[in-house]
């Protein structure tokens, strides 16, 4: 089983985490920002992991540090789940559409970091914004050491906008961490990630 259960603590957050990627798509969340419970809920839904995040944060100040922080030990967490990553696809890739939206995420977990995000600008201002988003997935693949692609093709209303790039994350992690009895090792010609 790839379960981890991790934590961390700064003076700004107090962090925990449960993952279980061989999951039903289980979670209980309680971040303190509504909207990103939502969005962690539907990844875990979406992906089949199952997930228990509890965090306390500055939210007064604002959101970032809490979600940048969210963001570090989940890819935290899911690196330590994934271990050497032997037999996996260690590929994937989804597109989503919601509504006016469409969006499209490629993953390479392939332990070298990298991010690209675009996405169409909107005249919204929500509390949970696109630059939360941002930093939350580059927090993320940093800690992953994962290769991401985000791509929002087109929309217009933020909270689609967002929602979708979550799915299409879930979904393409779904596919890169499922096993392949084809594989033998790390799918590398060089033998390792």
């Amino acid at each position: 089983m790839r379960k981890v259960k991790i934590s961390r603590q700064t003076k700004e957050t107090s962090i925990k985490v449960s993952l279980n990627i061989d999951g039903k798509g289980e979670y209980n969340i309680d971040t303190g920002i509504p909207f990103l419970d939502h969005m962690l809920s539907l990844f875990a839904a979406h992906s089949f992991f199952d997930l228990d995040v509890k965090a306390k944060g500055d939210i007064e100040v604002d959101f970032h540090h809490t979600t940048e922080d969210i963001g570090i030990i989940l890819g935290q967490a899911l690196s330590k789940a994934l271990g050497d990553k032997k037999g996996i696809y260690r590929y994937g890739f989804f597109t989503l559409p919601m509504d006016e939206t469409l969006c499209s995420v490629t993953i390479d977990l392939s332990n070298r970091p990298f991010f690209v995000f675009n996405t169409p600008k909107t005249d919204e201002n929500n509390p949970f914004n696109l630059m939360l988003a941002k930093e939350f997935f580059r927090a993320l693949s940093n800690n992953l050491a994962m290769n991401l692609h985000i791509n929002v093709n087109y929309g217009e209303n933020e909270h689609h906008i967002i929602e979708a790039i979550f799915k299409a994350f879930a979904k393409a992690m779904n596919m890169a961490v499922a096993f392949d009895k084809r594989i033998k090792g790390v799918l590398s010609t060089k033998g390792t990630l």
